[in-house]
């Protein structure tokens, strides 16, 4: 009997990947941009959010694990524009997000 299941398509990773994501990560994102947006872009630093969803009860370790705040590919989808800088070895700043329109 033929196997109903067929392996992913490349093109199809960024959906799967998408609908893995928790609703209270996407909440907590959505509340960032809201409060961060000046017109034409917001900046949402990671600790900031990450310390939100502790709040909430999430474990800090299954977020990076599970690699919850990979949401970049989430908001394209939307129709964000969204880059993500983090620092390299011998830079010091908070690693953060930018989305715009």
């Amino acid at each position: 009997m033929a196997s109903k299941v067929k392996p992913i398509k490349p093109g199809d990773v960024e959906k799967l990947r998408a609908v893995s994501i928790p609703d209270v990560v996407l909440e907590v994102f959505n509340a960032m941009i809201a409060k961060k947006w000046n017109g034409s872009y917001a900046v949402v630093k990671q600790d900031d959010v990450m310390a939100a969803l502790e709040e909430k009860g999430l474990v800090r370790k299954e977020v990076y694990e599970n690699h919850w705040l990979d949401v970049e590919d989430s908001y394209r989808m939307s129709g964000w524009k969204v880059f993500y800088d983090k620092p390299a070895y011998c830079e010091s700043y908070d690693a953060y997000f930018k989305f715009s329109k």
